[in-house]
């Protein structure tokens, strides 16, 4: 099927110029650069890996993110959503990743390493090809309530990271300093000007604005070391098995698991954006095509080192925001992506933005896919049950993300499981089940044989006493 041509950013298919492109496409690597290479950081300290083998697994996941995110824009056959999201790798796994990395045995030595994990990651990515299949069949498994509530909670378990960015970084020196925050504030303050007051290309790169400022007061307050630029490599190439594959069964099963999982996070961002940036509900085909691409890049990603990939919420919420659709857009963005896993120093240059900019300039977006969640809600009947869906679904995923120690004692294969988007997911999906199907009619009519027999017995009251009364006498 053939397209025309149009240079518009409101276009799935516009092709505007590189110039009117690059600042839009900028603003989405920044939104989720740091969101990529911080799992691998993690990762890589979990498991021991060398300072070099650290510095690879970063690389590998910048470019497996550009390969996976141009997989979904320019799909090959039905390998892909054909659909204005960034894939990469991100913090959906991270609770199994780090129970893989840290499981022991009786005398306290570590179970599994890198090595594990990539095997692991190779049957997961072939659940996420297994269900993205099978997908159109259920799909009724998974509607608005179910999609809208995981969502919902995505944006509301992103909010603490965007405030640790904002006070520094967890864990830095100055965490939580009045410079930090003076930075975070100034980079906030700029974005809400740009997409409130801005006019033309001043409002759709809110964002990159705003970062742009806050990177400028932060080099001021001293924030930024382009030391890491200086001993970066200019190129390296990713090589097959650098991390070798082994396939233990106690790796295995958590990742399948959260894999599966994690397929309906993708289902609730790839519907996130078909309702919030294109007006539209997802069709068959890109839910399909998203998910049976992002189980391909995760497997064909464990053979060179990368960590499984997923869709990137933060991105959703800037399509959300300015409604640019454009997959040229996006793909400027995922090109970008794939040069710095090839190119280290362009990535060690992204990484010198300041944690508290990157905070600024995000916690709208996790506020907007917050919103985006209550969209798809509302787009179904607000009856009791769907209610008590969302409402505990929601209460047990961001009670336990509240209280981390309530579940310290658990098993780690099960604590990998206490990550709120999982638990929404697997609580709404489950209660969506087993709950009976109501509607507000069904519940309405309800009521109303519930009041009318009440008011039956009421108006039968003085008549039993009557009886009563003539049997005394």
């Amino acid at each position: 099927m053939k397209h025309s041509q149009s240079k518009s950013i409101f276009d799935f298919y516009g092709k505007p110029g590189f110039g009117k492109a690059l600042p839009l496409s900028l603003q989405h690597i920044l939104a989720m650069i740091m969101g990529a290479v911080t799992p691998p950081i993690i990762v890589a300290k979990a498991v021991g890996l060398s300072a070099p083998d650290a510095a690879l697994l970063i690389q590998v996941a910048l470019f497996f993110s550009g390969l996976s995110t141009l997989l979904q824009l320019y799909p090959i056959g039905s390998i892909g959503a054909r659909m204005p999201v960034i894939f990469g790798v991100g913090f959906a796994y991270m609770p199994t990743l780090l129970a893989i990395a840290n499981a022991v045995d009786a005398d306290g030595n570590k179970l599994y390493g890198i090595d594990a994990i990539m095997g692991a990651q190779i049957i997961g990515g072939v659940a996420m090809i297994i269900v993205g299949l099978f997908i159109k069949h259920i799909r009724h498994l998974f509607p608005p309530v179910v999609a809208g509530t995981v969502v919902l909670v995505i944006g509301l378990s992103l909010y603490h990271v965007a405030i640790n960015y904002m006070a520094g970084g967890f864990g830095t020196p100055n965490y939580g300093s009045g410079s930090n925050w003076m930075v975070a504030g100034v980079t906030l303050l700029v974005v809400l000007l740009c997409s409130q007051f801005g006019k033309g290309y001043f409002r759709l790169a809110a964002i990159i604005m705003g970062i742009l400022a806050g990177y400028a007061l932060g080099a001021f307050f001293g924030m930024v070391s382009l030391e890491r630029v200086a001993n970066a490599p200019w190129a390296a190439i990713p090589m097959p098995l650098a991390f070798g594959i082994s396939f233990p069964i106690g790796a295995i099963i958590p990742m399948v698991i959260i894999c599966i999982v994690n397929s309906v996070q993708t289902i609730g961002d790839l519907s996130a954006t078909a309702v919030g940036g294109m007006n539209r509900e997802l069709a068959d085909k890109e839910m399909s095509g998203g998910l049976v691409g992002n189980g391909l890049t995760t497997l064909i990603g464990s053979f060179f080192g990368s960590l499984p990939t997923s869709s990137f919420s933060q991105n959703v919420g800037i399509v959300a925001m300015t409604k640019v659709i454009s997959r040229y857009v996006l793909g400027v963005a995922a090109v970008f992506m794939v040069l710095a896993g090839l190119l280290p120093k362009f990535s060690a240059i992204m990484l010198t933005i300041p944690a508290p900019v990157i905070g600024g300039a995000t916690i709208i977006v996790f506020g907007m896919i917050t919103m985006t969640g209550i969209q798809l809600l509302v787009k179904d009947e607000l009856s009791s049950r769907n209610v008590t869906i969302a409402a505990l679904s929601v209460a047990l995923a961001m009670g336990v993300a509240a209280a981390p120690n309530a579940v310290a004692q658990l098993p780690e294969m099960m604590k990998s499981l206490t990550n709120p988007v999982i638990i929404a997911a697997l609580t709404s999906f489950i209660l969506n089940m087993i709950l009976p199907k109501k509607s507000l009619q069904d519940e309405a009519n309800e009521r109303a044989a519930i009041e009318k027999e009440m008011n039956g017995k009421a108006d039968s009251a003085p008549v039993q006493k009557k009886i009563v009364t003539d049997a005394a006498n």
